[in-house]
């Protein structure tokens, strides 16, 4: 098969330098061949997107945009950034596409940037007396803030499901802004757009974000706009999670955020399926300053990953993806009843997007032990908080689980049953011993292994591709 002679090759020359990365990149498909992965920011591309990025176009500086570039001789890498632009562009209806961002919270940056950018006009860190950028105090922050305007960003809590991205204080989001967060109903664990319109027009912030890492609910964008009017802020949506689930027109109407936002940012990898890499979308108003993502807040474009983003975007826009995306979401319910079949605690109680959030306190576990017992077993999972964790954001309570990777491998809605009961099987054979400390029930990782391995058998990863 072509694409098995395209890797073997491809492998024997990087052993011929280095045979132990040769090695580590064959036993990685190996390892993914043989684990139930449910982690749900993770998926696999084509063999034409892995292909495309392992070429020559990774030799070009291409700092700039298509057509005004800071070096000569980029005239391939404007093709492929406008074919990967015009492919975002119908793919999501958006009037403008900026494809450049090597990450999503690359993609957060520009478009945090290109928001002042349009909002400021004049130099504010002369003027706050601010005259060093790469060691500020918590004084020239405010005092930075301060001359910016109202730089202030109302986005959702990381423990109801938001991005570190979103105002975390750690994260440079939550340096740069006056951040407040929005949560969840305590009862209900969703969305509570009355308490989000409450707390803007109080805190009146000039960016309202959007969008989730670990929310397994649907946002209704066109309300979001509508607080985002009321207090004259910018509406932001991250949809880095659910992007392929725009894509193949699972969300549409008010789900969708693209006719909503002011600007959207996303991955180009989990439900989207393409190269790790990030993607803004925006109106015309913004599109000049998010174009000059390099150099403002970027490095040098990649070229390769670009073309990589091009491919993965032109397979999303075949019909096929739309049958794809709809059976992520139809095998994340049938994931989520299976669990609350058997008992399991989930967060609102099910899922209407791609993602399960299991409240593993109800197995007496913190999340790290769970997330420890199953990988054990051969079932790759990450802990997560779940609202008002009582275990904070490195223990925590939760394990959060997705379908878009083992739904590419063809797994169905029984399948998806079966990965229910194994994953309740492990999570009733842990015993925690500490807080970060467990055991397994003698058995249980290899009866689970044996039974996984069935599982994915009958859906092999890349079928046809041999390396040997």
């Amino acid at each position: 098969m072509s694409e098995s002679t395209a890797f073997r090759s491809g492998l024997d020359i990087v052993r011929a330098v280095e045979p132990r990365i040769a090695e580590a990149i064959a036993q990685e498909l190996t390892d993914q061949r043989e684990s139930l992965k449910l982690i749900a920011s993770e998926n696999y591309a084509s063999p034409a997107v892995l292909l495309a990025m392992g070429n020559w176009l990774s030799d070009k500086y291409a700092e700039g945009t298509v057509g005004r570039r800071f070096y000569a001789g980029c005239r391939n890498v404007d093709t492929v950034e406008s074919i990967a632009a015009e492919h975002a562009r119908e793919l999501f209806g958006a009037e403008h596409a900026y494809a450049q961002p090597h990450s999503g919270i690359d993609a957060n940056l520009v478009a945090f940037w290109a928001v002042l950018a349009q909002r400021v006009e004049v130099p504010a860190l002369e003027r706050a007396g601010v005259r060093q950028v790469n060691d500020l105090t918590e004084a020239d922050w405010a005092a930075l803030r301060r001359e910016l305007g109202n730089q202030r960003m109302l986005g959702m809590s990381l423990d109801a499901g938001g991005h570190l991205t979103h105002g975390f204080r750690p994260n440079i989001s939550g340096k740069m802004f006056d951040q407040r967060s929005y949560g969840t109903d305590p009862d209900t664990g969703l969305l509570d757009y009355a308490a989000v319109r409450a707390t803007a027009k109080e805190f009146r912030p000039m960016i309202l974000v959007a969008g989730y890492s670990a929310y397994p609910r649907r946002v209704d964008f066109a309300a979001m706009r509508e607080i985002a009017d009321e207090v004259g802020a910018t509406l932001m949506v991250d949809m880095a999670h659910f992007a392929g689930l725009v894509a193949g027109k699972v969300f549409t109407g008010n789900e969708d955020p693209v006719p909503h936002a002011h600007i959207v940012t996303s991955t180009t990898h989990k439900s989207l399926r393409g190269p790790r890499g990030g993607l803004v979308l925006c109106d015309s108003t913004l599109a000049d300053q998010v174009d000059r993502g390099c150099p403002m807040v970027l490095g040098g474009p990649l070229p390769h990953v670009m073309a990589a983003k091009a491919v993965a975007l032109a397979e999303a826009r075949a019909p096929q993806f739309q049958d794809y995306a709809q059976r992520v979401v139809d095998n994340a319910r049938a994931l989520a009843e299976g669990l609350l079949r058997r008992g399991a605690r989930l967060v609102t109680g099910g899922t209407d997007n791609h993602l399960v959030l299991i409240d593993v306190s109800g197995y007496g576990l913190t999340g790290r032990q769970a997330e420890s017992a199953l990988l054990e077993a051969g079932i790759v999972t990450n802990r997560n908080a779940i609202p008002r964790d009582p275990n904070g954001a490195w223990y925590t309570s939760g394990i959060r689980i997705g379908t878009p990777a083992l739904t590419t491998r063809g797994v169905d809605a029984a399948g998806m049953d079966e990965i229910a009961g194994l994953l309740d099987i492990v999570l009733r054979a842990t015993t925690p011993t500490g807080k970060a400390r467990y055991t397994l029930a003698d058995g249980v990782a290899e009866s689970v292994r044996a039974r996984s391995a069935d599982l994915l058998a009958r859906h092999p990863l890349y079928p046809g591709l041999e390396l040997q």
